[in-house]
């Protein structure tokens, strides 16, 4: 669970944030409670993934946003996050926010114009996940470069298991800009590349691959998205992850029937309904103005698209529900009658 104790200091210095803290962190856990997460069984795995914009790359986050980032992330046994930039502190944050209950892996900044000096990092349970000491970056052999070049932002894979159920994420982060043909053509060998990498060490280590993150897809069944199912990846739907609710741009897919045989549920959380709400801009309204002046000056248009998405992101996070105990089916072999 969640650590609360940090409302206890702003009690002792300022009580109306404490107040405003913890009424919408109420109202998250009850949001929570209403969606399709709170369904879930409690033996099962929760795999969430989550680009949390540019965390944190200048613009500091108040205390409240790291209070909700952690709400969201702790209904989740484990979670990929991209977008993770130098400083290390906010992450470090984060996780103690988490509990000690949940630890943590990030890699090392990507170099680069189209990094973008970026990391990725896997938070996860330890009360539910169990880190099975693999861990590295993947890069393509010279006969697989894209263009020449090596994907964009460095892949970054580890091995878990929970329960009866072996898994590696491999986190990804896939380039981004531009709508000409050739953007999305490089989006699209970039997530090929991947799958294709995926799906051959999952049939070599018998093992199920889980690619995860924001792969820039924009539409279900366009190019980019295709270059993630052609290799036998699974992909379910989440619908919509950008807060505009035009573009498909997070995924997790999955090799294999390990995973598509024991998918329970999958879906996207919308915080909005709980925290950073539209009926919450004018009490931010002075705050946003009084830190950064005139960048948000047109406030009806800023509100969200700025402040609200630097606060907590421009995306929403998504998850998958996992079946993880196959004992039955197990047992189920050794009988002589069946």
């Amino acid at each position: 669970m969640a650590f609360y104790h940090w409302l206890n200091t702003y009690r002792d210095k300022d009580p109306a944030k404490a107040d405003w803290i913890a009424r919408r962190l109420l109202a998250l856990r009850l949001a929570l409670r209403d969606s399709a997460l709170g369904r879930r069984a409690p033996g099962n795995l929760v795999i969430g993934s989550w680009n949390i914009r540019a965390f944190d790359d200048g613009r500091p986050r108040r205390d409240e946003s790291f209070h909700y980032i952690a709400e969201i992330i702790d209904h989740f046994d484990i979670c990929a996050v991209q977008e993770i930039k130098d400083d290390l502190a906010p992450l470090r944050k984060l996780v103690d926010l988490l509990g000690p209950n949940w630890d943590y892996f990030v890699t090392d900044v990507t170099e680069g114009g189209p990094g973008n000096r970026e990391r990725q990092a896997f938070l996860y349970n330890t009360n539910k996940v169990r880190f099975r000491n693999l861990v590295g970056e993947l890069t393509l052999p010279r006969e697989a470069l894209i263009d020449g070049e090596q994907i964009a932002r460095t892949p970054f894979f580890a091995s878990f298991q929970a329960g009866w159920f072996r898994f590696t994420l491999m986190s990804v982060h896939i380039v981004y800009g531009g709508s000409s043909a050739a953007d999305k053509a490089r989006r699209a060998a970039e997530i090929a590349a991947l799958a294709e990498r995926a799906a051959e060490r999952a049939q070599k280590e018998r093992e199920v691959y889980v690619l995860i993150g924001d792969m820039n897809i924009e539409k279900v069944g366009d190019s980019i998205m295709q270059s993630l199912t052609d290799h036998g990846l699974t992909a379910p739907f989440f619908g919509p992850t950008n807060l505009g609710g035009t573009r498909f741009y997070d995924q997790i897919a999955f090799t294999g029937e390990a995973v598509r045989t024991n998918l329970v549920q999958s879906g996207s959380f919308d915080w909005r309904s709980a925290v950073y709400r539209a009926e919450d801009k004018a009490h931010y309204r002075p705050l946003a103005e009084a830190a950064r002046g005139a960048e948000y000056a047109n406030w009806d248009t800023s509100y969200e698209a700025h402040f609200a998405s630097f606060e907590m992101s421009d995306h929403l996070p998504i998850w998958v529900e996992i079946r993880t105990d196959y004992s039955d089916a197990y047992l189920t072999r050794f009988l002589t009658d069946v």
